[in-house]
């Protein structure tokens, strides 16, 4: 006798199934509880910062849009397996007492509703748990409008292709998907229950599960029909012409498109036969059907566009694409804000000579703003100066550059927050306590002016106003400045913080605590409990006294629910324990300021980099957001990191907004209070379609452009990542001649870095913050500039500028250089570090290894009516291997080139005066705001390293034979001198050794003539 079959499943004893209950529940507060938790605190957080209305509207979209499409997917599934379950055989026949299928029917028919409905509701929750991620489309299809732009084939406002196409995609994808299923779970029930049998050659199907699979498969093949509708507007963002172009090509239009149609024809009458292959009981309709159609999308939808693309469209390719690249062409400038009404080109040719330069006014203003500080490279100058021995101080490591108006002059300044840094924390500082309730924030706002360093204070007071403020040498400094000079020759400081009082302050701030910075969130555990609870202060502020937060930021941790849910969700007990957390205790978490942008506005994408602004006496946080679509038609495609990456974020990590968009606008400028964390978002671009549609999806969320106060404009600038796009894309997009395009002789290239090295050294030159005067007012004027270079050449090509100042703001101009155009930033690079002075001098600075030469930002500056001058400061670093003593950038050197003609001095104008740009070298020494030796900013402790310098008693510089000897005597006395210096870490005996160095090369080339 053969084995009897299995009537179900094993029974379980009471205590098994109580352990497996536990087992069950334990692991679902596992893999829900985190998620409950989460969803709990990002409520509270979000009631914090105003924007409750955000998460409820986001919540619950993801929450509808599971429910609708688990239904549905489980719907269809259950219908499939009921009607086949319904329509079994009554009598099952059976292979023999060892039929493996009939074990499996028993424990179905014992469990049937566990499988009947617990297998579709499996699968639809799995379903609505994917299909919820993509609110996004939904809420855009429901509230998208118009852009008032239509497309040049089917003559659809783009807003079909960006609002509703991608919402009817995902229909059709997810009706797909549940068709598919069901079929086979309706095909897999026929077999169980005998409707299907494998026996015998031919196998037999009953005529229910062939009515039903039939029907199922007919379906399939008719949602494959409207697919094929839709399939024609998605060629429109075809990527078969890339990288030549994107967007429909002559073989999707007139191959692709017709191929379509055909197929959705045949598609139907397909569908039509496996529907009539019910009616006419002859499964050979049907499979021939099913032939055909595959079949037809092999010859039609890929053969025959194959053939047209390698004999038609390929030997005359430039005549046959030209009319779609215009259409690209076209797309892509009004989805980068390239159009003709936001770009203007000039033609950069005129009287590039020196007397030109020397007549306007505009070059006058570009002189004497040439910037000296490269952001990039100052952080550990500016820790060193401003930190005050504290060590959990710190900067980001590329500072950044804004503008403001000191003493009634306007200039632009290196600017950071003084944050709290964690990681940089001692052992004996990071436990629980310290890190979260003692070291809870940063404290002041740091400014240098970026065409000023460090000089030695004129033997007479009155004589300041005239003091020359790029001077490098006088002192032996080199280094940024923090204080200006105040009315009457007062001292004004551009430090803003707990040590120094407010009527002394250049730049006034009420609050200098940090609570919100970037350095400070790091890591996700990075957050602050603050709050008295009736006990004394505890935060540090000062080595004498300590703070207690009264700020509107953080959320109520005073109550033991919120307690349990912040220590679940940090997993840390001490929340729940410590006796430092009371009634009065608010948790202060999500820090970052892009990061709290991205959580209240989730559609919008946020500039890689955040920066610091005083703004009505207030420590804010501005953060640039972009709207984004992935699929305007025929528009360019480019993936953001790809397109915003350059040599500074080879070498500092910067966090790169990655996403591969269509479109893109600047159309919210958002502020994150450093001290209480507000986040407030504003209009700058009402015109932006997309932003409209979000403004409709959460009504109030972002404030309308008349709300920006003026003060605030003033600090906004054009975005860094939006520019780098626009960089990208007009290195082809400039071009207006199909034919020319298609053969990419007029392209544009990003120049690579000349400046860098190591890993850093083959990776785009950075755009560039300057001062630049504005050739029709004369006044300066803030602008982003960067260059082009010839495609896959070195020889400048056009130079690009960026308005952000708020007359201009959001303009772009573009300078062409005619075809005999100056030397592009790597050959001038290669010129100026070839030249003999520079190549000696390069060698002394370096001869002992103590020191290494770092190249600052190589500036691209246009003077002289059609000229291209090039500036570049030079920095020692000492090397500190194997060294206590810290190492800090001082600037020694400043090189130009104009003209082909190189200057190289201690000073501006001394490198100025060397290429025939002397009346320029006068703008850039007589300047209203000079520098002066910074004051103490440590109330009686002053900096390390840092002493009132005095000017060195020049060398007398022999003459003859002799005085060559005595000449490289004097070089060799002064690089030990200058060793002995390094050695000692005194920064203002290194600037004399340095001083007395210059001297003694000057004597020596004296002597060689």
């Amino acid at each position: 006798m053969g084995m009897r079959p299995p009537t179900g499943l094993p029974s379980l004893s009471r205590r098994s199934r109580i352990l497996l209950v536990t087992a069950l529940v334990l692991a679902a507060l596992l893999l829900i509880g985190p998620r409950l938790t989460d969803a709990y605190t990002n409520w509270l957080w979000f009631g914090e910062v105003g924007f409750r209305s955000v998460y409820h509207k986001v919540l619950l979209t993801r929450i509808l849009l599971f429910l609708v499409v688990a239904l549905v997917v489980a719907a269809i599934i259950w219908l499939s397996l009921l009607v086949a379950y319904r329509s079994r055989p009554v009598f099952v026949p059976v292979s023999g007492p060892g039929d493996p299928i009939a074990r499996y029917r028993t424990t179905v028919m014992s469990r049937l509703r566990l499988f009947g409905i617990g297998i579709p509701l499996i699968i639809g929750v799995l379903s609505g748990l994917v299909a919820q991620s993509s609110w996004v489309t939904v809420q855009l299809f429901l509230h998208g409008g118009s852009f008032g732009v239509k497309d040049p084939q089917f003559h659809l406002d783009v807003g079909f292709y960006a609002f509703d196409l991608p919402f009817y995609r995902m229909v059709l994808n997810w009706l797909f998907v549940s068709v598919v299923i069901a079929f086979f779970a309706n095909l897999v029930t026929h077999y169980v229950f005998g409707g299907l049998r494998l026996a015998g050659r031919e196998g037999t199907l009953s005529n229910a599960a062939r009515i039903q699979l039939a029907v199922l498969a007919g379906l399939f093949v008719l949602l494959k029909a409207i697919a094929y509708w839709f399939d024609r507007y998605a060629l429109l963002s075809s990527t078969r012409k890339e990288p030549t172009f994107s967007g429909a090509s002559y073989t999707d239009i007139n191959a692709v498109l017709p191929a379509k149609l055909i197929l959705l024809s045949i598609a139907v009458i397909c569908a039509l036969a496996f529907f009539g292959g019910i009616v006419l009981r002859d499964l050979r309709i049907p499979a021939m059907a099913a032939a055909l159609l595959v079949l037809s999308s092999i010859l039609v939808g890929a053969v025959w566009p194959l053939l047209v693309e390698q004999f038609s469209v390929r030997p005359n390719a430039a005549t046959k694409e030209a009319a779609y690249i215009s259409r690209n062409i076209e797309a892509t400038r009004e989805a980068y804000g390239l159009t003709p009404d936001k770009v203007q080109y000039t033609d950069y040719k005129s009287d590039s000579s020196p007397e030109a330069a020397a007549k306007t006014q505009a070059d006058q203003q570009t002189a004497a703003n040439i910037r000296l500080l490269d952001p990039s490279l100052l952080t550990p100058t500016f820790i060193q100066r401003n930190q005050q021995l504290q060590n959990f101080y710190g900067f980001p490591d590329t500072l950044a550059v804004d503008r403001y108006t000191i003493n009634n002059q306007a200039g632009d300044y290196i600017v950071a927050a003084r944050e709290l840094q964690p990681q940089n924390l001692a052992d004996n500082q990071k436990d629980w306590i310290n890190r979260h309730t003692v070291y809870t924030h940063g404290n002041g706002f740091v400014a240098s002016p970026a065409n000023k360093v460090n000089a030695a204070p004129p033997a007479d007071p009155s004589q300041v106003q005239q003091a020359a403020g790029n001077d490098v040498n006088a002192g032996g400094y080199g280094y940024p400045v923090f204080a200006v000079p105040g009315p009457n020759g007062t001292e004004l400081k551009t430090v803003s913080d707990l040590f120094t009082p407010q009527d002394q302050e250049a730049i006034p701030v009420d609050q200098p605590r940090i609570y919100y910075g970037e350095l400070i969130s790091k890591t996700d555990s990075d957050y602050a409990i603050v709050g008295s609870n009736g006990q004394p202060a505890r935060e540090y502020d000062t080595n004498d006294s300590q703070y207690t937060y009264n700020g509107a930021g953080g959320v109520s941790i005073g109550n033991w629910f919120n307690r349990l849910a912040f220590a679940a969700k940090y997993a840390e007990r001490n929340i729940l324990f410590s006796s430092a957390i009371g009634s009065d205790s608010k948790i202060i978490f999500n820090r970052n300021p892009r990061d709290r942008v991205e959580k209240v506005a989730p559609w919008l994408t946020t500039d890689g980099s955040a920066y610091p602004a005083v703004v009505d006496k207030r420590i804010v946080w501005i953060v640039d957001a972009y709207t984004t679509l992935d699929n305007y038609p025929y528009a360019q495609r480019t993936s953001l990191d790809g397109a915003v990456e350059d040599s500074i974020d080879q070498t500092t990590g910067r966090l790169l907004p990655r996403k591969e968009v269509s479109y893109i606008r600047n159309s919210v400028k958002a502020t994150v209070d450093a001290y209480d964390g507000t986040v407030k978002l504003y209009t700058v671009d009402p015109t932006d379609p997309v932003l409209k549609a979000w403004s409709s999806v959460f009504p109030g969320t972002v404030k309308p452009e008349s709300a920006i106060t003026p003060e605030l404009r003033a600090h906004f600038r054009y975005p860094e990542d939006l520019f780098k796009v626009q960089r990208e894309m007009l290195a082809n997009y400039h071009v207006d001649d199909p034919r020319e395009f298609f053969t990419n002789n007029a392209f544009w290239s990003v120049p690579n870095d000349p400046t860098q090295e190591g890993a850093a050294s083959g990776s785009h030159q950075p755009p560039y913050y300057v001062l630049i005067g504005d050739p029709k007012t004369g006044k300066p004027e803030f602008n982003l500039t960067g260059v082009m270079v010839g495609y896959k050449r070195n020889f400048l090509t056009a130079y690009l500028q960026a308005h952000s100042d708020p007359g201009n703001y959001g303009k772009l101009t573009v300078l062409r250089l005619p075809a005999d155009a100056p030397a592009g930033p790597g050959q001038v690079q290669t010129s100026m570090t070839n030249y003999g002075p520079v190549a000696q001098q390069r060698n002394l600075l370096t001869a002992s290894n103590q020191n290494k030469i770092k190249y600052g930002n190589l500036l691209t500056l246009p003077v002289g009516n059609g000229g291209i001058l090039y500036v570049e400061p030079w920095y020692l670093e000492r090397n500190s291997a194997g060294s206590n003593a810290p190492s800090y950038p001082q600037l020694v050197k400043v090189l130009v080139s104009y003209q082909d003609k190189i200057g190289f001095g201690a000073t501006v104008q001394d490198a100025l005066s060397q290429v025939g740009l002397s009346d320029l070298a006068g703008a850039a020494t007589v300047q209203p705001n000079s520098t002066v030796t910074p004051p103490n900013q440590n109330q009686g402790n002053p900096p390390p390293n840092q002493s009132n310098p005095a000017p060195t008693v020049p060398i007398p510089a022999p003459s003859g034979s002799a005085a060559k000897d005595a000449a490289v005597a004097q070089i060799n006395d002064a690089l030990k001198a200058v060793q002995d210096a390094q050695k000692s870490g005194d920064l203002g005996t290194l600037g004399k050794a340095l001083e007395q160095l210059q001297t003694a090369v000057n004597n020596y080339q004296k002597a060689g003539n």
